[in-house]
C-alpha cells in the first residue's frame, strides 16, 4: 500500500514539474549570444584590471623593500 503512495506522490511532483517548466520563457538564441559575449568581455576586463592592480603594487612594495 505505502508503494502505490509513493508512486502517486512521484507522479504529481512530475507532473507539477512539467507545468512549471512550461511557464517558463526561455532566451532566444540572440540574446543568449550577446550576454555571453558580455560575459566575456566583462570577465576579461576585470582580469586585466586584477593584473595592473597587482602590478602596481607589487612595484610600491618593491620601492619600499
Amino acid at each position: 500500500m505505502a508503494d502505490t503512495t509513493v508512486k502517486k506522490e512521484k507522479g504529481k511532483f512530475f507532473k507539477g514539474l512539467k507545468l512549471e517548466f512550461k511557464k517558463i520563457i526561455w532566451p532566444d538564441k540572440q540574446d543568449v549570444v550577446r550576454k555571453t559575449i558580455l560575459i566575456i568581455v566583462v570577465t576579461i576586463l576585470l582580469g586585466v584590471l586584477i593584473k595592473l592592480l597587482d602590478t602596481g603594487v607589487q612595484a610600491l612594495l618593491n620601492l619600499i623593500a
